[in-house]
């Protein structure tokens, strides 16, 4: 039995069409002060650059070290994201109560070994990371090899629980399913209920490495996945929109995606969170009505 069948869904394009064309609609009906701060908090604030260093991580840390000290009515971030290797910088220089999540497994491709994903995400537990976020090993999924694909996953949890059980302490695991290489709804579902099933706690979209990122049609079938995965097991699987994410106009259609599907137990952090670099300013100066530059 394939995943759709088993969990008794397909997408339904031209209802999808028409729920996401209100969701355009309405934008200015759901702004509102308190929604652009749920967003923000929300947020894993990320640096993924090629020249990323040391003192660049350590400046974007500090920045949010002291943020209410300038916003002092704005919830803080949910987290940094920053490659495996600054967990421990973040981890030595974080004052307040965020996150550190990071992208591992040898990502953005996930072409390696995959011992060489598993030694990556055990470094970068023991150096302090809360969260993990990994790739879909789409070289078996677009292969058709579904087995292998949610081994690789189920691999990287069994490794990462191990780490932080001898911490004393629980870690998230992300897996981003690359939609944009996806193509079709039905893919973006199967690797969705793939992810789902083999241990995911989040399923994000994309790795902002690739031509097509986010999409709300994708967002769509990701949150109505998660439903009907959440109605036949009980779980509460989170969703988490990345790539290609500027605007506030961005993040209040994403929030409304899933505020429609999910309902309003799924807008928190522990359930709902936007991968960003440029989108925080671009929030705070939608609330504070000038430009902002903070970040």
């Amino acid at each position: 039995m394939d995943l759709l069948t088993k969990y008794g869904y397909a997408p339904n394009q031209e209802a999808m069409s028409r729920a996401l064309d209100l969701i355009a609609a309405n934008l200015e009906q759901v702004a509102s002060e308190q929604v652009y701060k749920d967003c923000f908090s929300m947020m894993d604030l990320t640096t993924l650059k090629t020249d990323d260093t040391p003192a660049s991580v350590t400046k974007l840390v500090n920045k949010v070290n002291a943020f209410q000290q300038t916003y002092p009515e704005w919830p803080l971030p949910a987290s940094i994201c920053v490659y495996p290797n600054f967990a421990a910088v973040v981890d030595k220089e974080r004052t307040c109560d965020f996150n550190i999540t990071v992208v591992s497994a040898c990502f953005p491709s996930s072409q390696s070994f995959l011992e060489v994903k598993l030694k990556e995400c055990e470094i970068a537990v023991e150096q302090g990371a809360d969260e993990v976020d990994i790739v879909l090993a789409l070289n078996s999924f677009l292969a058709e090899d579904y087995e292998a694909a949610a081994e690789e996953i189920r691999q990287v949890r069994a490794c990462i629980d191990a780490v932080a059980a001898k911490q004393g302490r629980k870690v998230h695991l992300k897996v981003i399913l690359e939609t944009g290489l996806l193509r079709t709804p039905e893919k973006i579902a199967t690797a969705s209920f793939l992810a789902m099933e083999a241990g995911a706690d989040f399923i994000k979209t994309s790795t902002g490495k690739v031509d097509v990122n986010a999409t709300p049609v994708a967002a769509y079938v990701m949150c109505e996945c998660i439903a009907k995965f959440y109605e036949a097991t009980g779980k509460k699987i989170g969703f988490k929109p990345a790539g290609g994410i500027s605007s506030a106009a961005d993040a209040l259609c994403y929030y409304s995606i899933v505020s429609s599907i999910l309902g309003k137990e799924w807008l928190n952090k522990d359930l709902f969170r936007f991968g960003v670099s440029r989108v925080a300013n671009n929030i705070l100066a939608a609330v504070e009505q000038k430009t902002v530059a903070y970040f």
